[in-house]
C-alpha cells in the first residue's frame, strides 16, 4: 500500500511517500516539495509526475490514500476521512482565524486533492488528536463560560511528534504494553480512557520537548498526554521562531494605546516579528542566533536564555504534575541538533533525577540515542521527529477501521 503524506503551507507543498508491506511495516520511498506554490492543483500534478518519473508509481491509482497533518478544527479532532466527511473542511474553515497559516492551505489542499484524485481516500490527522484525554483542568482557561463554549480552551499542537515520542520512548524503556496503547490510541476515541488511567504496572512518565521553529513541551503518562505548553493556538507556549509564545493579555490594549498600533498591526507583529526573531534582532533561525551569541551579541544571548528558561519552566511543571519522570526526550530540529541547548535545559537537575552525560550529549546530533549519565534515575533521549510516519500509519489504521 502506498500512502502519500501531504504537508501544506501557505506557499509550500511538501510530500513523502511511504510503502507499507503485508506485515504493516512502512518504508519511506520518496520525498520532495515545492516552494512559492500558487496553485495546489498544479503542485499535485507535479508531485504525481515526479513520483512517476522516479518509478515509484505508474499512475495516480497507485496512490492508495493521502494523509494530511491538519492542525486545528472547531469541535472536531482525531483521525478522520476528509474525502467523505465534509465536517473536516468545515471545522478547518471555522477556526481559520486561530490558525491562519495552517487551516486555509489545508482546506484548499484537501479540496484540490478531491478533484485531482477522485476516489482516493483522504485522511486528516488533527494535531490536537493526541490531547483528547487531557484532564479538563488542563484544558480550561479562566474565562467566561460563553468564551469556552465558543471554543476558547487549551488544545495543544505537535500531536503527531509527541505521539511518536510517546511510542518510541516506551519501546526504548522496554514498556511494550504502553507502546501498543499509543499505537491504537486514535482508534479508541476519547471516551475509551478514564482520565489519568494507568496500566497494570508502575506508570510510565515521559516529558517530550519538541524544539524547532515551532516548539512545545508535553507531559505524557502511560502514552497519554496529560498537559502541554501550547494552548488555544500555535502562537502560544514557548517563544517560537517569529511568534510571541505566552504573553499577558493586557499587553495588547497597552501597546495599542501606547504605540498607536491597530489590532491588525499588533497581531502581525506578534506572529511575524516576535519570538526568537524579536528577542535577538538577528533572525529566527537558531543557528544564526547561536553564531551571533558566540560573537558577543547581547540580544542573541538573551534570546537563547529566554528560550531555555521557558523550556525549563514547562519541564518543571510536568515534573511536578507527573510526580517525576522516567524519561526526558528531545526532538525536532533544535532538540536533535543542539547539544548546548540540551545541556542548558538539563543543567543542575541531578537532584530531580536528570543527570546528563556531557560527552554523550556533545557527540549526538540528528540521530537517536541516549544522553543520560550512567546511574541517572531518569533516562534522557534524543528521538528524531517523524511526524509524517505517524500520519501515514494512522491513515492506514483509519482505512482498516
Amino acid at each position: 500500500m502506498n500512502i502519500l503524506v501531504a504537508n501544506l503551507g501557505s506557499t509550500s507543498f511538501k510530500f513523502r511517500l511511504f510503502r507499507f508491506d503485508s506485515a504493516g511495516e512502512a518504508v519511506l520511498v520518496a520525498k520532495g516539495g515545492y516552494e512559492r506554490v500558487t496553485d495546489y492543483g498544479q503542485a499535485i500534478d507535479d508531485c504525481l509526475a515526479e513520483l512517476k518519473s522516479r518509478g515509484h508509481v505508474r499512475a495516480a491509482a497507485d496512490v492508495h490514500a493521502v494523509g494530511f497533518k491538519t492542525v486545528l478544527g472547531k469541535n472536531l479532532t482525531g483521525c478522520l476521512r476528509a474525502d467523505t466527511d465534509e465536517r473536516v473542511i468545515v471545522a478547518l474553515e471555522e477556526f481559520r482565524e486561530i490558525a491562519p497559516a495552517h487551516n486555509p492551505p489545508y482546506a484548499l489542499g484537501i479540496r484540490r486533492f478531491r478533484e485531482k484524485l477522485p476516489g482516493v481516500p483522504l485522511v486528516a490527522l488533527f494535531e490536537t488528536a493526541f490531547y483528547q484525554w487531557m484532564p479538563e483542568a488542563a484544558t480550561r482557561y479562566a474565562v467566561p463560560a460563553a468564551w469556552h463554549e465558543a471554543g476558547v480552551r487549551r488544545y495543544g499542537f505537535h500531536g503527531a511528534s509527541h505521539k511518536f515520542v510517546a511510542e518510541r520512548s516506551a519501546e526504548l524503556l522496554g514498556r511494550a504494553e504502553v507502546a501498543e496503547r499509543v499505537r491504537t490510541l486514535y482508534r479508541a476515541g476519547p471516551a475509551s480512557l478514564a482520565v489519568g488511567a494507568g496500566l497494570a504496572v508502575k506508570p510510565l512518565r515521559v516529558i517530550s520537548c519538541h524544539l524547532g521553529g515551532s516548539s512545545s513541551v508535553t507531559g505524557i503518562r502511560d502514552g497519554v498526554a496529560i498537559g502541554t505548553s501550547m494552548g488555544l493556538s500555535p502562537q502560544s507556549g514557548l517563544p517560537q521562531n517569529n511568534r510571541v509564545g505566552d504573553l499577558d493579555s493586557a499587553a495588547v490594549p497597552f501597546v495599542m494605546k501606547t504605540l498607536g498600533l491597530s489590532l491588525a498591526e499588533v497581531e502581525r507583529q506578534m506572529t511575524k516579528e516576535s519570538g526568537l526573531l524579536g528577542l535577538s534582532g538577528v533572525g529566527n533561525d537558531l543557528r544564526d542566533i547561536r553564531a551571533a551569541a558566540e560573537q558577543g551579541n547581547g540580544r542573541a544571548q538573551l534570546a537563547l536564555a529566554v528560550f531555555v528558561h521557558s523550556v525549563r519552566h514547562w519541564l518543571g511543571a510536568f515534573l511536578l504534575e507527573l510526580g517525576g519522570c522516567d524519561a526526558l526526550v528531545f526532538t525536532a530540529g533544535i532538540g536533535e541538533n543542539n547539544p548546548d541547548v540540551r545541556a542548558a535545559i538539563c543543567a543542575d537537575l541531578a537532584d530531580l533525577g536528570l543527570l546528563l552525560d556531557a560527552d554523550k550529549n556533545s557527540a549526538l546530533r540528528g540521530t537517536e540515542g541516549e544522553i543520560s549519565a550512567v546511574g541517572s534515575p531518569a533516562r534522557i533521549f534524543v528521538i528524531p521527529a517523524n511526524e509524517e510516519l505517524v500520519v501515514a500509519r494512522e491513515t492506514v489504521r483509519c482505512l482498516a477501521a
